[in-house]
């Protein structure tokens, strides 16, 4: 293969971007080894259109003549001497899709990457394409993307090697489904060590030997890349002693980290560097990359390429989209701490903030501070939340934290899109940690978890009654407080109740107490288990989520992926994807999933909960068909990746953000 010279192969458009992975290792010119060569021709919009491929040879032709140099005379002569033409593998549209050394035998000689004999197989069957192969393939290509992206993901945790929340859901699974759809991706998180057992999710990262010096905090700061290629993607990790101590990514049993402004301001810069200094595959990903920004520990890097890259001429084609997971995290620090961010002095407005007087400390107090989520937004060329509904609470004046004008200002920019749910984990008709697997084809399963999880809760075995769940935080904003109020009446009813979570501790000693006084009814199970969670998601009728607010919500998705049917308070994600039960819809036969209940008061939820009672017992078809129409809807990453295709596509149109 070393004789086989390169001309115009490579796409004029977006660099070399659209053959990820295809390790084409190009020296002086010659092509020193290949794998996946396919992916030149099949994917790329534009670029795949603009594509030729031909040998002078004349053993291949696909175009334009000049697209590949000829073999050479000497290694003809040698590969004629052992046999060997230059042949193709064509896709069903007839496309190359590889070059393959073909033995006079009959058999087809793949050579890999480091020249080694990869594959055998006769030439018929490397040929030849049945009708059901060929159908194979167009499902195959239905899936990948039109355009192709090189996404950089930067965000504060990614599942599954840190997570506290959903934003380790969303950025350990959305990529994964992008890549999936032919998009090259990274994900770029810090590297945290807390010293035990844990720290072997890093184990098969690897040292890249590259060492960024990153100026800020009035010093010059050192950090390191370690990587990772899983399921398609590039993990890049971070590395810097401020990431190597004991708790979770944020704070400790004290308290929040008190130097988070620091640890997560070199991420960002190191975020900005990795795209062009890391050689991934044999490649960087280059300059006309896409960020994607998650909440305010990755807020700097929009701010960054405006202020620190493009006015040299760097990333002048890249475009950057903020995620908002979470607008109560602002990362908001005293206004002196804006000199420690390796920002110019003149973009100090992009990150003011003035605090309202009554937030003030004292009468001298001037409110100055600097936010860094309000930076990303006044700089991101589009801005995400992760619900349709959470898009629009973020522009009131109750759900936007001090920043529903700014927002409300980039409306045009401003767009939701619903997280999705890992439906190989949870999946009720192969979930590991359940007992009995079920479908909505098959419901016989579900009221045999019921069963398994009162007898392991030592609840009084009754099928027909009622059980209700709630699964979260215990704190103000999930309704903990609400649920609390409500129990002595909730348990009035024929019901039982179980719940699971952690966090105050005057919650958990609550739960502790209510047990002890309803010992036939109510099971509280203080901290978190994932095993548990999945049992009580199976085996409850009802799942009860009373948030005051929730930017997606990802138990009500589990909940109805199960069967169990979700009573909600109607805010942000949890209104958008829980439809309110009719059964007088569609010709008597109903409609829903469950029931969005508001104002979020005790009487509300109180009359929610017993009407959803009331249908579990007295209309068992209805039931049945809240449960089916719940496990069917579609809440898979695959879904939600093609939505956030569009929006690609929309930042693209426009210019970047220039300050």
């Amino acid at each position: 293969m070393e004789s086989l010279r390169i001309s115009g192969l490579i796409p004029p458009c977006n660099s070399i971007s659209n053959v990820r992975h295809s390790r084409i290792l190009l020296l002086n010119s010659k092509v020193i080894g290949q794998q996946g060569f396919a992916s030149l021709w099949r994917r790329g919009g534009s670029c795949r259109r603009r594509m030729s491929l031909s040998l002078r040879a004349g053993s291949v032709s696909g175009g334009n003549e000049s697209a590949l140099g000829g073999l050479q005379e000497e290694e003809d002569k040698k590969k004629k001497e052992k046999g060997l033409v230059l042949g193709t593998g064509r896709d069903v549209s007839g496309s190359a899709i590889g070059l393959h050394l073909i033995p006079s035998s009959g058999e087809t000689q793949v050579i890999d990457s480091s020249g080694e004999d990869a594959t055998t197989e006769t030439v018929e069957d490397a040929t030849t394409v049945t009708e059901e192969e060929a159908d194979d393939t167009d499902e195959k290509e239905e899936a990948l993307a039109k355009v192709t992206y090189n996404i950089v993901f930067v965000t504060s945790e990614a599942a599954p090697y840190s997570k506290t929340g959903g934003l380790a859901d969303v950025c350990g699974s959305l990529p994964i489904a992008l890549a999936a759809r032919g998009h090259r991706v990274m994900v770029v998180s810090p590297r945290y060590l807390n010293g035990t057992s844990l720290d072997k999710i890093y184990a098969s990262a690897v040292d890249l030997d590259t060492h960024v010096k990153i100026y800020c905090f009035g010093g010059e700061q050192e950090v390191a890349f370690f990587h990772q290629y899983r399921e398609r993607v590039d993990w890049v990790f971070v590395d810097h002693p401020s990431f190597h101590r004991p708790g979770n990514p944020y704070g400790d049993i004290y308290g929040a980290f008190g130097d988070n402004q620091f640890r997560f301001t070199l991420l960002c810069h190191a975020a900005c560097e990795a795209p062009l200094v890391l050689p991934l595959g044999g490649y960087t990903y280059g300059e006309n990359s896409l960020f994607i920004v998650n909440d305010w520990h990755a807020g700097l890097v929009p701010v960054l390429l405006a202020a620190k890259y493009r006015p040299y001429g760097v990333y002048k084609d890249a475009r950057s989209i903020l995620v908002i997971h979470n607008l109560a995290h602002q990362g908001v620090e005293p206004a002196a701490t804006y000199k420690n961010l390796g920002l110019p002095p003149q973009w100090y407005g992009a990150l003011e903030w003035i605090f309202p007087t009554w937030a003030r400390t004292h009468a001298l107090d001037t409110g100055e501070a600097v936010n860094i989520l309000k930076g990303a937004i006044v700089t991101a060329d589009r801005i995400l939340t992760v619900s349709q509904g959470y898009s629009w609470e973020i522009t009131t004046g109750e759900g936007g934290y001090g920043l529903h004008e700014l927002l409300s200002s980039r409306k045009s920019v401003l767009n939701g899109i619903t997280n999705g749910i890992d439906v190989a984990e949870w999946d009720p008709s192969s979930d590991e940690y359940i007992d009995f697997h079920y479908s909505a084809d098959d419901l016989s399963g579900k009221v045999k978890c019921k069963v398994a999880l009162q007898k392991e809760l030592d609840l009084p075995v009754r099928p027909d009654c009622p059980l209700i769940g709630f699964i979260g935080r215990l704190d103000y904003q999930k309704g903990i407080d609400l649920i609390r109020l409500t129990m002595p009446e909730i348990l009035q009813d024929d019901v039982q109740f179980v719940m699971l979570g952690s966090g105050d501790p005057q919650y958990e000693n609550w739960m502790k107490a209510t047990e002890s006084a309803y010992r036939n009814k109510f099971r509280g199970w203080g901290g978190f288990n994932v095993p548990i969670s999945h049992r009580i998601t199976a085996g409850c009728d009802i799942l009860l989520m009373p948030s005051r607010f929730e930017p997606c919500g990802l138990n009500q998705l589990y909940a109805m992926r199960y069967g169990t049917v979700p009573v909600v308070h109607a805010t942000g994600g949890l209104r958008d994807t829980v439809e309110n039960f009719n059964p007088y819809a569609q010709g008597g036969s109903g409609e829903g999933t469950g029931w969005a209940f508001s104002p979020l008061t005790k009487e509300s939820m109180l009359g929610t909960l017993r009407v959803a009672v009331q249908t579990f017992k007295e209309h068992k078809s209805s039931w049945e068909g809240l449960m089916k129409r719940g496990m069917q809807k579609d809440f898979t990453w695959e879904s939600s990746a093609v939505k956030y295709e569009q929006v690609f596509e929309w930042v693209f149109l426009d210019p970047p953000y220039i300050g």
